[in-house]
């Protein structure tokens, strides 16, 4: 299924970062064995502020000088989207296939973990979601993007399934899909 729409979504990065991409370079792609859609370049779909407050934690932890957001149009391209019941139900044949992969490497499997309920250290799904696109990408034309919502973060408010932080992601793993970058009128 190829989405022939693009979106808007929001990149938090150093100063310095944003200044590159503005200037041409290309994001670079996140590797992490625990990043929630597996390797790409991470944005949030119409989210600015979260984009914002993920810069600012960024800063918190040493990681970023000077906190900022970059806006992107993203074509979604052939997009593995994980909103969509058809993506999800390939699901549990990639983690079984993945199971297995690790076992005939005699690797254990990897958990999603994290000091909240949020398991932030999402080294499962990665797993699951790299072995399962990379094997994709072999077989027939692989994906471009990633998208999936997440539920993060506490209450809204006491009581409420609405939650502070819940977002939707996209992991975009063909540059080529990001066909502008933005200034956004947010701060930082």
């Amino acid at each position: 299924m190829k989405y022939d729409r693009t979106i808007i979504a929001y990149h938090g990065c150093d100063r310095s970062i944003a200044e590159r991409l503005h200037a041409g370079e290309s994001f670079k792609k996140s590797r992490n064995d625990y990043d929630w859609l597996g390797e790409g370049s991470y944005f949030w779909e119409y989210g600015a502020d979260r984009a914002k407050q993920f810069a600012l934690t960024q800063l918190a932890r040493g990681k970023v000088q000077v906190p900022a957001t970059i806006g992107a149009l993203i074509q979604l391209g052939r997009c593995f989207d994980l909103m969509d019941t058809r993506f999800t139900e390939e699901l549990p044949g990639a983690f079984e296939m993945m199971k297995q992969f690790r076992t005939d490497q005699g690797q254990p499997t990897p958990s999603n973990t994290g000091a909240t309920d949020d398991r932030l250290l999402r080294r499962r799904d990665a797993a699951v979601l790299n072995l399962y696109l990379d094997q994709m990408d072999i077989v027939v034309k692989g994906y471009d993007t990633v998208r999936c919502g997440f539920v993060e973060g506490g209450p809204a408010f006491e009581g409420s399934n609405i939650f502070h932080q819940s977002h939707v992601q996209i992991a975009v793993r063909n540059p080529a899909c990001v066909v502008g970058v933005f200034r956004p009128t947010i701060t930082p």
